[in-house]
Formats: structure tokens, sequence, C-alpha cells
């Protein structure tokens, strides 16, 4: 796993929003404040989220783009990428692959955090088919697609140069996976989910779920007892 002293620029590609601050958001807490340029692509903006029948669609894209905004703030990410495509309908074609490929090229980032493109049959909530999708584009992005000068003649993607990743991260890894310390991140990690207000039934029991989680995490890899952690699943692309 590369170190942030290795890194420059991190781009982050999650479904939806609220997927990042679940997986990842103290880890990227750790960058940023290693000085890492981190970037938000959210592949579609969570429209067929939420509980409240009387919220218009249309309506659920301004509010989910705004408290992703907001969240990714907690983190210091102040750069953001909406794709725009529909939530509940993300497929593995070469428009995502195109789009996920030219915001590689320009970011030009060393890692690439993404969601796992294989399904886990423990894991219900984490197999959603957009996760599956979006994780599965991304990895093809990232190999062959960004770094192929000859991919999507024709294209916007095709106008910019080239681009190698060296790493791709999962979170909520498990064959050979890795720990990340985010206790000194944990209360930001903690506001950037919390900004998600209206993916939220019961936002003191998630709290609670949460920081329960990411202790028994921190426990699995050996970290001191009261630490909490984050664990990836880490790809070398190179």
């Amino acid at each position: 796993m590369l170190q942030p002293t290795e890194i420059e620029r991190a781009l982050v590609v999650m479904a939806h929003p609220d997927d990042v601050d679940f997986g990842a958001a103290g880890t990227v807490a750790n960058l940023t404040d290693a000085g890492v340029e981190v970037v938000y692509c959210l592949v579609t903006d969570g429209q067929a989220g939420g509980f409240d029948h009387t919220i218009l669609r249309h309506e659920m894209t301004t509010i989910r783009r705004g408290e992703q905004t907001r969240a990714a703030a907690e983190v210091g990410v102040s750069e953001l990428v909406f794709l725009g495509h529909m939530d509940g309908t993300v497929v593995v074609d070469m428009a995502l692959r195109h789009d996920i490929s030219r915001v590689i090229r320009q970011v030009r980032p060393q890692v690439v955090i993404t969601q796992n493109p294989l399904r886990n049959l423990d894991s219900t909530y984490g197999s959603h088919p957009d996760h599956l999708a979006t994780g599965e584009a991304t990895m093809c992005a990232v190999y062959p697609d960004a770094r192929n000068p000859f991919a999507f003649p024709g294209t916007a993607c095709a106008e910019l140069d080239d681009w190698a990743v060296d790493e791709v991260w999962i979170p909520f890894g498990t064959s050979g996976d890795e720990g990340v310390d985010i206790t000194e991140n944990l209360e930001r990690k903690i506001r950037a989910l919390m900004c998600h207000e209206s993916q939220h039934r019961d936002p003191a029991a998630l709290e609670e779920r949460m920081r329960s989680w990411w202790q028994s995490v921190a426990a699995e890899h050996g970290f001191p007892e009261g630490t909490s952690a984050e664990s990836f699943r880490v790809v070398d692309t190179r």
C-alpha cells in the first residue's frame, strides 16, 4: 500500500453519495492531512435514495449533491465530479468506462479508491448492483482504458493524455487486506457520514453501530484497544 508521502493525487470513484463516507472517509482525511489532493467522482446522484415519498426525484438529486459536498469538506475534499448516471441502473458499459477514464486522465492519480466488483453473498447491502458495476467499470478504466492512448477514439477522453494508476484500494477488503488507523480522524469521518441527513432514519443508532464496527476492524488488524480503522484490498496495477 502506497504511503501518503508517495501520493500526490488520489481519485475516489463511488456509485452513490455517502458510499465513500461509510468505507473510506477516515483514510481520505489521513491523505488530505498529508497534503494529498483527493478528488471525488460520483457515478450517480443517489436519486433513488431516502425515505420521504414527498421529495421529488429531481429534488433528491440536489439534496444529495449538497450532502456529499458538505461531507467531502469535512475530510478536506473540495473537488467533486458528478457523472449523472441514474441511481439503480448502473451497468458496466463503454459509456461508463469512458466517463471514468476521462476523469482518471484529468486527475492523474497514483491511487484510485473504488468499490468491490465482486459480489459478497454475506453482504447484501455491500453488494448493491450499482456498487458492483461501479467497481468493475473503474477497474476496466484503470486497466486497460485510461492508460491506452488509442482507447475511445474521437471522444473527449481521447483528447487527454493517457494515464496509468499505480494502485487501486477497495474498502472492506477481505483477502490479504490492509488496515488503516483512522483514530485521529474518526470524528471527521462521523461528521461526514452524518451530513447525509436524507439517508438516516436513526442517526444516533447508525453512529453507534459504525463506531463499534470501525473499532472491530482495528482489533482485527491488531491495532491497540480503543482505536478505529478502515480496511482495504490493495491491488497493484503497475
